[in-house]
């Protein structure tokens, strides 16, 4: 919880979503001993458990790691975190296994876990969520719009409600609200586009009772199949589940007027995708898609140009998501979203009279280093759809274990 309170609030800040980054930055002021900010989040869902809060994620060392430890979170994620997760099984179309890093040895850390730990989304959140103040958010609380407050400048926010409630006033109103965010069109009228990929996203709940061959043909971790405009992606859960990622690249409206998926049940709707779009590949892969079908859900994946940018506007500003929505092929995306959190947190702690510089130094800096997981991204959102996708993935993979073997016994 938090440390406390200081008598005289400098800011009144809301910030839309209760979601990784929103959460770490609220966490993060609030910790603060001479903390001065009047935070509230707003969030949509009704409660914290009202919506599956989606896979498995790994945190990387200097992003999503550096952000929980500074947040005074890191023996509670130690608590969660699975560093067995942390292994890839890498396929190609045809089926061959190309690498697997099960049963490889990996380096650990004195703290019993490895480079990058997976721990489990809901995992996250519920530490996020019970670190800060029990009213800091509020559930059910659907945004419609922000707006200048009258009379300010348009240096403070307003935020409207669905239930037409009005909380006014706000010095800084923060986006951590996802690809269709609320602040953004207030910053700049780029919109996310279609990133020319449609998933469909397949759960297998219970695997070791239900779904044995998957659990022991995925693995301990996550198992890739990357082809020519394809991929299938498994990933194991926290929870006993794996979820299987069948992804095409098709036009944007593919998925209603050709893929012929709308309506079907879920094993109907992994069968016909199977045997359009997958129908040469190893029967094993074939067999993940078709054995993840206790839920099955078709996603389109969106995205934001590489390198967007905004004029600084006072009172404003976006993390996450909201302010550089990318595809999920380079597994950066919550680590970015807490690196912003931290970012943003250390320039308003160190600038708490004003906010507005805080804001204007977190973007200079947000917008360099996001370009370049943006650019990291679509280059793994172009190589992997290709046929030698597979072959330059576990490349990668084999070239890294090579130069760990040569750090930890330089003379074998």
């Amino acid at each position: 919880m938090t440390s406390g309170t200081a008598a005289k609030i400098t800011a009144k800040i809301a910030i839309l979503g209760a979601g990784s980054s929103g959460l770490l930055l609220a966490r993060l002021l609030q910790q603060t001993p001479d903390y001065s900010y009047q935070i509230t989040i707003f969030e949509l869902d009704p409660s914290p458990t009202s919506r599956n809060q989606g896979g498995s994620l790994d945190l990387h060392p200097q992003q999503g790691q550096l952000a929980l430890k500074e947040a005074g979170l890191w023996s509670q994620f130690l608590q969660h975190a699975r560093p067995e997760g942390d292994v890839k099984k890498i396929v190609d179309g045809k089926g061959d296994v190309l690498f697997d890093e099960n049963g490889m040895q990996k380096p650990v850390e004195a703290d019993g876990i490895g480079e990058r730990p997976e721990i489990d989304r809901e995992a996250l959140r519920s530490i996020l969520l019970e670190s800060v103040a029990p009213s800091t958010v509020r559930w059910g609380s659907k945004v419609v719009a922000v707006s200048p407050t009258p009379g300010s400048g348009d240096k403070k926010h307003d935020v409207a409600l669905a239930d037409g409630t009005e909380e006014i006033g706000f010095d800084l109103v923060i986006g951590a609200d996802g690809a269709w965010s609320k602040v953004r069109p207030l910053l700049t009228d780029v919109k996310p586009y279609y990133s020319g990929i449609t998933a469909l996203e397949g759960w297998a709940e219970d695997v070791y009772k239900k779904h044995p061959w998957l659990s022991e043909y995925v693995g301990a971790g996550s198992c890739y199949m990357f082809d020519e405009n394809r991929a299938v992606l498994a990933q194991r859960q926290g929870h006993g589940g794996i979820r299987v990622y069948a992804c095409v690249r098709k036009p944007e409206e593919w998925l209603e007027r050709e893929s012929g998926l709308d309506g079907l049940e879920e094993k109907a709707a992994a069968t016909k995708l199977t045997d359009q779009e997958f129908a040469d590949c190893g029967d094993n892969t074939k067999r993940v898609v078709l054995e993840s079908t206790d839920k099955v859900i078709p996603r389109k994946l969106w995205m934001l140009p590489v390198g967007m940018q905004w004029n600084t506007r006072p009172g404003l500003t976006l993390l996450g998501d909201a302010a550089h929505l990318m595809t999920p092929f380079a597994g950066v995306g919550v680590n970015l979203a807490l690196q912003d959190s931290l970012e943003l947190a250390r320039l308003l702690i160190a600038h708490p009279d004003d906010p507005s510089l805080a804001v204007r130094h977190y973007e200079q800096t947000m917008f360099v280093y996001s370009k370049k997981f943006a650019e990291k991204t679509y280059a793994g959102l172009q190589g992997h759809f290709s046929g030698d996708g597979a072959a330059h993935f576990a490349g990668r993979l084999k070239r890294g274990h090579e130069a760990m073997r040569m750090k930890l016994d330089p003379v074998a």
